[in-house]
């Protein structure tokens, strides 16, 4: 990759609390937004994303469905995957063969090393098929060449540019492999989405005190950890404590990063969202397999925001119809207990 601007910033430049009627922008916020506009209007882009068709889903969930034919024609081809743990493949396409014009920034923490002794650092691209504005894709040490399996780095730098960003539209997701990543090079999902996800305030039950973990009462069934700021650390190594465990089983999962509330057992919606909510998704692996025609389930779609491939199922689209797509992609809920009691017992 060719040299790019250098995006610095301490912890200081993290906002702890956002409201959704929140209209001021950071200085993360500024970059990302400009340096992608300016991308979006030299025609770098497959396609012309201008403000998608909208909808939400009648019912408790409230799903955001919105039309992007283009997305569904112009994305990638995803890479012959046919494991969790694959390895990288220098010949195959990675994020080090970008046209360097689609490079934004690269973020580079002032404060704190991580494991090798060098200063946190990651490129942001734009993604050329975008999903929302600003999507983009977050790459830790591309030159690394890692595959697409979390580290304690990627997700330090996921949670971290969520709390750069004043926005509390501005999301991160993560697909591991078998979960709908096309790629197998260390990279995260970054895009604004106006809209508020249930799943920012969505109930949940405690189930590791210390590791601050719990289990989403809602559908679908999964792992959610919840930061306030200071015990950052702590929780990125839960993260990726949980993420190594499914990798070792080659269980495909989905990972979602967001502002949200305080976690509770009961549904309490609130505009002020005072933490980072990191939801994690363990998931059956797709390894060539047919997608949907309506939407593939990946970490968006899990965490309700549904980008619908055709204007016929985005018409007719239901949130039981919805439902009934996801719980495909699930883990059985047998399976699921199972491999929640084997969590509790690794992280304890």
């Amino acid at each position: 990759m060719d040299d790019c601007a250098i995006f610095t910033y301490t912890n200081k430049d993290f906002i702890n609390d956002v409201c959704s009627g929140n209209q001021n922008r950071s200085r993360f916020d500024l970059a990302l937004r400009s340096g992608w506009t300016e991308r979006k209007n030299t025609g770098l882009f497959r396609y012309q994303l201008d403000d998608l068709e909208t909808r939400i889903l009648p019912g408790p969930c409230g799903y955001i469905a919105q039309l992007n034919i283009m997305r569904g024609i112009e994305r990638r081809k995803p890479q012959e995957i046919l494991s969790v743990r694959q390895n990288f493949d220098p010949k195959q396409f990675n994020f080090n063969k970008i046209n360097p014009k689609e490079l934004l920034f690269e973020l580079q923490c002032e404060e704190g090393c991580h494991q090798n002794g060098s200063k946190r650092k990651c490129k942001v691209i734009i993604n050329v098929s975008p999903l929302e504005f600003g999507h983009c894709l977050l790459v830790p040490e591309p030159d690394r060449c890692h595959p697409q399996i979390l580290t304690p780095l990627a997700v330090q730098m996921g949670i971290e540019t969520v709390l750069l960003s004043a926005d509390p539209g501005f999301r991160v997701g993560f697909n591991s492999l078998g979960g709908f990543a096309s790629v197998n090079h260390l990279h995260l999902h970054g895009y604004y989405l106006k809209h508020q996800l249930r799943i920012e305030s969505s109930p949940a039950e405690l189930i590791l005190p210390k590791k601050h973990l719990y289990g989403l009462l809602d559908f679908p069934a999964g792992f959610l950890f919840y930061t306030q700021g200071p015990d950052l650390d702590l929780t990125v190594n839960a993260v990726c404590s949980l993420t190594d465990i499914l990798v070792d089983r080659n269980i495909a999962h989905n990972l979602f990063i967001t502002r949200g509330c305080p976690p509770q057992r009961e549904h309490e919606q609130s505009s002020s969202r005072i933490g980072v909510r990191v939801m994690v998704w363990p998931r059956l692996s797709c390894f060539g397999a047919k997608e949907e025609s309506a939407f593939n389930v990946a970490l968006c779609e899990l965490a309700g925001h549904l980008p619908f491939k055709n204007r016929e199922d985005y018409d007719t689209a239901t949130e039981a119809g919805v439902q009934d797509i996801i719980r495909k992609y699930l883990l059985p809920q047998e399976e699921f207990r199972e491999l929640q009691k084997h969590v509790m017992k690794c992280l304890l």
